[in-house]
């Protein structure tokens, strides 16, 4: 086994080189095949107490995930970073966590019971500034993630993954690459050189796919009631979820659409493929998708193979509130868990049980906002629980998050309408709300405003 690259070398290194040089394909190879060990060698790296960064999504390392599980009663304290992940992997279970515990950056259904038991941890932050996270807070002890197979020239990709796994991957001590041949080979700044990897593994397997859940009537209907206010030659975000996939389908009508999002997701190969986006009228950009990671159907994982029209970039660029304000009449949309009357969405708990985490959603509601003719949208039934609940409150339940402030949010959506708060006094803002809350809630609404002199 190679001798592990020290964090000073490699930052060394980079001072003198900014970008790694070509190999001939021969020096290329040749290398690759010096760093080529199995998964269960490459993880005797990690010891005790280390710091691994993982990639998100499907850019998760099963095979060398697999392979640290194995030999966890031989480590101690190991904390692995990762933002959202996309498997239940084996050691996400109380008893591993003294040995191996998951600090998430963007909490999924797989590592949620851990967070509210408290055998998991989370980092709080703006998706954004994860990169610099890695860079100024975070020492990265060791990098390990899924790329496509390398070129002649000695280059990997991250794929549908780019996030924050670059810089991660730049700042770690010891970086392992597991190539997995399914992994899209994306255009942008995705790219990895073998000089830069410390061990490479290959691991070749159907990289995650996630199933579009089917509309529901409200579901549709808030996607119309947004759709209305999108005009053509938009540039769109859209979030995770169902309704976020409603707005999508509803703007198949459109014309001369841009995408500039975190996400890229099934519906906007949709919207590629029925004209509605052509990226032409985008202000920086032009011609092109931009994204920083993608999750979905592998017919979205085969649009964006070696396509150039697309390009994934960090999410240190991507999400910057200044780069998304670039973007002429710049669309987000995100879905929340909970709204109060005072305009605060609480979007990734519920009161105090964790549910999700702050993603993008801040970035891209003061991006748009800063955009020419840009335009912000929470959306969220009415209701939960069959009815049983207003998911329009007067006031957040205790220990709710709020992750889009009263300040930050522009529209707010439900099946019963839309309340544009934005430039608007408090009672006014309560009064749109009351107005798009369930008709059985409105009086109870009301009562409550008055009770706390809002109305």
């Amino acid at each position: 086994m190679n001798k592990p690259t020290n964090r000073t070398s490699r930052q060394e290194a980079k001072a003198f080189v900014k970008w790694p040089r070509p190999l001939s394909a021969q020096s290329a190879s040749e290398s690759y095949r010096k760093k080529l060990v199995s998964p269960e060698e490459a993880v005797t790296v990690i010891k005790s107490a280390d710091r691994v960064a993982l990639a998100m999504g499907c850019g998760e390392p099963p095979a060398l995930l697999t392979a640290l599980y194995q030999r966890h009663n031989q480590v101690e304290d190991v904390i692995l970073d990762q933002m959202l992940p996309f498997r239940k992997a084996e050691y996400l279970n109380a008893e591993c966590a003294p040995h191996i515990r998951h600090n998430s950056w963007f909490t999924s259904g797989h590592n949620r019971q851990g967070i509210n038991e408290g055998w998991s941890d989370y980092t709080p932050g703006y998706f954004h500034e994860y990169p610099k996270y890695f860079e100024k807070y975070v020492a990265v002890d060791v990098f390990m993630g899924t790329v496509s197979p390398m070129d002649d020239q000695g280059y990997f990709s991250f794929g549908v993954s780019v996030d924050y796994t670059s810089t991660a991957a730049a700042e770690a001590k010891i970086v392992i690459l597991e190539v997995n041949e399914t992994m899209p080979r994306t255009h942008g700044n995705s790219l990895i050189h073998i000089s830069e990897v410390d061990f490479v593994i290959e691991h070749n397997y159907p990289i995650p796919e996630l199933p579009n859940a089917p509309l529901t009537e409200k579901d549709i209907k808030i996607g119309q009631l947004v759709a209305e206010r999108i005009e053509d030659a938009s540039t769109i975000q859209l979030g995770i979820g169902a309704m976020p996939n409603a707005v999508g389908k509803a703007l198949v009508v459109k014309k001369n659409l841009g995408i500039h999002s975190e996400m890229l997701t099934d519906g906007m190969v949709y919207l590629v493929e029925s004209g509605a986006v052509t990226n032409r009228k985008k202000t920086i950009h032009q011609g092109k998708i931009i994204g920083t990671f993608a999750g979905g159907s592998r017919r979205l994982y085969d649009f964006l193979d070696h396509n150039p029209d697309v390009e994934m970039h960090p999410v240190s660029y991507v999400n910057d509130p200044y780069v998304i304000g670039q973007n002429y009449k710049m669309v987000s949309i995100n879905a929340t868990i909970e709204v109060d009357l005072f305009g605060q969405c609480a979007s990734e708990s519920i009161g105090t049980y964790h549910f999700s985490g702050t993603g993008g959603q801040t970035d891209f509601a003061r991006g748009c906002v800063r955009s020419p003719g840009g335009k912000g949208f929470i959306v969220l039934h009415s209701t939960a629980k069959g009815g049983a609940v207003s998911k329009i409150v007067s006031t957040l339940k205790p220990g709710a998050i709020v992750t889009t402030t009263k300040n930050d949010v522009d529209h707010v959506v439900t099946e019963y309408g839309v309340a544009a708060l934005r430039g608007k006094s408090a009672q006014q803002r309560a009064v749109a709300l009351i107005n798009i809350a369930h008709p059985d809630y409105r009086e109870e609404l009301t009562f409550q405003a008055k009770k706390i002199n809002l109305i």
